[in-house]
């Protein structure tokens, strides 16, 4: 089984009244990033991991989040992490 490397991105929707706490949240997911926050509750989030499930269970968890109102999987990516070290041999 290949080792993968995966990074997804996402639009968060929460209430501006909680935002600040949604942002906490989220930063304590291992994995997670945010790029971008207004002060309507918009965040741009991207995700990485090891695998799609991990990815999966990191959007589920936003998504059950107190607060987050809609999360809009913008785009995944997927790269095997075996092909760099056949290309140095």
């Amino acid at each position: 089984m290949s080792q993968e490397y995966h990074v997804t991105s996402l639009v968060v929707h929460a209430a501006p009244k909680v935002l600040q706490q949604v942002e906490a949240n989220i930063l304590a997911l291992m994995g997670a990033d945010i790029h971008a926050i207004t002060p309507e509750g918009k965040l741009v989030i991207t995700l990485e991991g090891s695998s799609q499930r991990v990815i999966l269970d990191n959007i589920e968890a936003i998504n059950a989040l107190s607060g987050v109102l809609s999360a809009s999987l913008i785009y995944h990516q997927v790269d095997p992490l075996e092909q760099e070290s056949k290309e140095r041999q």
